[in-house]
């Protein structure tokens, strides 16, 4: 069975006592099913970029299940409209917007390209200024993980899950440093004053003091 649904919605309950209720934003484009939507990351005007590659289908790119043929980057705005931002990722997986929601930042946790790359939003949200944030393509067979889950705290430092844990680029773009972690790291966020990162690795949940 799948392990995502192929929909972007929102999900309200209590953790101590969770309900299958949720409120679809998004379930289809041009009326083809989603892959498998996997993070996303809101603007301020409510609008919420997402990205779908196919690890949610129980035979991933080849299942025969599949509506669209390829990975997308998505938009949908508070209308419900969505809107494709690109299809030329491979495995596009974390996502996030610079502080000052002019650049998006899409992690691609492909082996073979495991690269982060930026994007400058341009006329109507179209993707223009393509670049790469890092490629760590050569790091894959050095310390286990891929690009993944990243999150940017208010003053632009990046903090991004890729081989061996967590990578850590100013708001310069240059990396300053990493957090290494046991295990394959798959997602981290930062609590509202910035003073802790939580981050995903593996069976572990850990906690950084900054």
């Amino acid at each position: 069975m799948p392990a995502w649904r192929q929909e972007a919605g929102d999900h309200e309950c209590p953790l101590d006592l969770p309900e299958p209720g949720f409120t679809p934003v998004a379930d289809n484009y041009e009326g083809k099913k989603f892959n498998s939507p996997n993070d996303a990351v809101q603007r301020s005007n409510g609008d919420l970029f997402f990205t779908d590659p196919p690890y949610g289908l129980e035979k991933r790119a080849n299942d025969p299940a599949r509506e669209i043929p390829f990975q997308g980057v998505y938009k949908v705005n508070g209308k419900g409209q969505v809107t494709l931002l690109t299809d030329s990722i491979s495995r596009p997986n974390g996502i996030a917007l610079t502080p000052d929601e002019k650049t998006l930042i899409v992690a691609n946790s492909d082996p073979e390209k495991a690269i982060w790359y930026t994007f400058d939003l341009g006329s109507r949200d179209s993707l223009v200024n393509p670049g790469i944030l890092m490629d760590v393509t050569g790091e894959v067979s050095q310390a286990p993980g891929l690009p993944d889950g990243l999150k940017i705290d208010s003053e632009g430092t990046i903090f991004a899950s890729g081989p061996g844990g967590i990578w850590v680029f100013g708001k310069d773009r240059k990396l300053l440093g990493k957090i290494k972690v046991e295990g394959v790291a798959s997602n981290c966020a930062l609590d509202e004053k910035t003073s802790t990162l939580y981050i995903t690795a593996d069976s572990l949940i850990l906690r950084v003091k900054m």
